[in-house]
């Protein structure tokens, strides 16, 4: 017979659950970064997903699969904008949600089996097939996306990520890292200082390498009950070896002729050494290669320099998050995401709240207690597929552990050593 902790209760609606997460954001105003400070979420207010495995930029992997097609380097880098456009497809198909907070050396793997289906950006011929076309629509070569990441530091919450597409020579990595205020009635999230955005390397173009930086975002809607994310800020795109840049400006939507969801930006020749351009409007005219513009949730069009016929880059309208293919539940690693958190998920879907909450509590002892032994017994915890837990110029390195893991992503080889699990 089942005690009444293990009774499923009554679901909170999203109303509900909005008013109390509002209550408990209220708690922090004035504080500097909320997302440093140590307080539990009940789990009726968590989405049932671990963050590893909720956070990461492959939500339409063969777009990344696509990146180096291009001879030219405007092309190329045309194609890492396509990319970054559809990087975060979870925000505008779904509703924003808090999943578990990570644990100190919990990680999370997974790779992606997906067709080929981005052709090469157009730049001397005409704009037909710009398109990104969805995977179950196309008879494109299939590609492997490999995808590696783990929670490296507890204070501050830093994550390293790896992503690897072998078949294509393109790979990934950069730490995640989150600052967040409260203003009041929205959440700024801006990237921590350890965060110095997405690096990715074409192997097969004498190793390019973009650094992707994150702009602000918010989330909104506390005060209406309903979750959305906006952006009104700027990001930048760079690649000293080819000499270009991009800008991209994220338009603020206003109370009148609102601008829903704009994007704005200029693709230009720049100097590595002495750029100082961080604004659209302050781009020599004769530097410029292409302006960008449209609707960061609809069509993005591409403009050469010299032209004037807007050119489809991507329509994000037709696409949702592709699935994740993960090792069988007998291979993971008891630190390993879905299988650490799996006894809460499953207390959080059967809606057993106070169940779950009581799990959640009793792994955040845990870590508490793990912790107070390290620092009595003056031990550096170190994380097993990375380097180290952070690094100055914002890039992981993999360790020897690192690159079995991805190279068993690539032939289906998911066995580890459980011994070696530490601080979960």
């Amino acid at each position: 017979m089942s005690s009444s902790s293990d009774a499923p209760e009554k679901a909170p609606d999203d109303s509900s659950k909005l008013k109390t997460f509002l209550s408990i954001l209220r708690k922090f105003i004035g504080v500097t970064d909320i997302a440093s400070v140590r307080f539990s979420l009940p789990a009726h207010l968590l989405e049932p997903t671990p963050n590893l495995e909720y956070w990461n930029y492959l939500d339409r992997p063969e777009v990344f699969a696509s990146i180096g097609k291009s001879d030219e380097p405007l092309g190329r880098m045309l194609e890492v904008l396509r990319f970054w456009f559809t990087k975060d497809l979870k925000y505008i198909k779904g509703k924003p949600c808090k999943p578990y907070n990570s644990t100190l050396g919990e990680f999370f793997r997974c790779n992606w089996e997906v067709e080929d289906t981005a052709p090469q950006v157009s730049i001397s011929g005409t704009a037909t097939g710009n398109r990104v076309s969805d995977v179950r629509d196309s008879n494109g070569e299939t590609v492997k996306v490999c995808y590696l990441t783990e929670q490296t530091s507890h204070h501050p919450p830093v994550s390293a990520f790896y992503i690897e597409c072998p078949d294509r020579g393109v790979s990934a990595r950069g730490f995640d890292q989150i600052s967040a205020k409260f203003t009041g009635t929205s959440v700024r999230v801006s990237p921590g200082q350890h965060n110095l955005g997405i690096f990715v390397n074409i192997e097969k173009r004498d190793n390019e390498e973009y650094q992707l930086t994150h702009p602000d975002a918010y989330l909104g809607g506390l005060l209406r009950g309903a979750l959305s994310i906006t952006v009104s800020d700027a990001c930048y795109i760079t690649c000293s070896k080819t000499r270009t840049k991009a800008i991209l400006q994220y338009l603020e939507e206003g109370w009148i002729g609102r601008a829903q969801n704009k994007v704005e930006g200029v693709i230009f020749r720049y100097n590595p050494d002495k750029d100082t351009i961080n604004k659209v409007k302050d781009v020599p005219e004769g530097d410029v290669l292409a302006r960008i513009s449209g609707s960061w949730h609809g069509k993005i069009h591409y403009t050469l320099a010299g032209t004037n016929e807007p050119r489809l880059l991507i329509d994000i309208t037709p696409l949702y998050p592709v699935a994740k293919s993960l090792p069988p539940e007998e291979d993971q690693l008891t630190n390993e995401s879905r299988k650490f958190w799996s006894d809460v998920t499953a207390a959080i879907l059967d809606k057993r709240y106070s169940q779950a909450t009581k799990l959640k509590q009793d792994i955040e002892e845990r870590q508490r207690q793990k912790a107070a032994e390290r620092q009595q017994k003056n031990e550096q915890w170190q994380p097993r597929f990375f380097t180290g837990s952070v690094t100055p110029l914002g890039k992981p390195e993999l360790t020897e552990e690192g690159q079995k893991v991805l190279k068993g992503l690539r032939v289906g080889d998911y066995m580890l050593d459980e011994s070696k699990v530490q601080g979960a």
